[in-house]
């Protein structure tokens, strides 16, 4: 886990809590497109379809993966 824009790459896989207060877990897909601020665009589904949005450091992550193959 990074606060580091540039250490999530196309393809990871992250996970946040959504509430600041107890636990709602919520998962993602880092998209190979970036914000206006340079982060990477997150693909996920929070209800409302999938959805492709600047949300990567909106809650707090509690997993960042990388499958590097074997």
């Amino acid at each position: 886990i990074s606060d580091r824009k540039d250490d999530y790459k196309a393809g990871n896989i992250v996970t946040w809590n959504l509430k600041p207060r107890g636990s709602l877990p919520h998962i993602g897909i880092v998209s190979d497109k970036t914000s206006r601020s340079g982060a990477p665009m997150i693909i996920h589904n929070i209800g409302q379809g999938p959805k492709l949005e600047d949300m990567l450091f909106s809650y707090k992550i509690t997993g960042h993966y990388r499958y590097t193959g074997s």
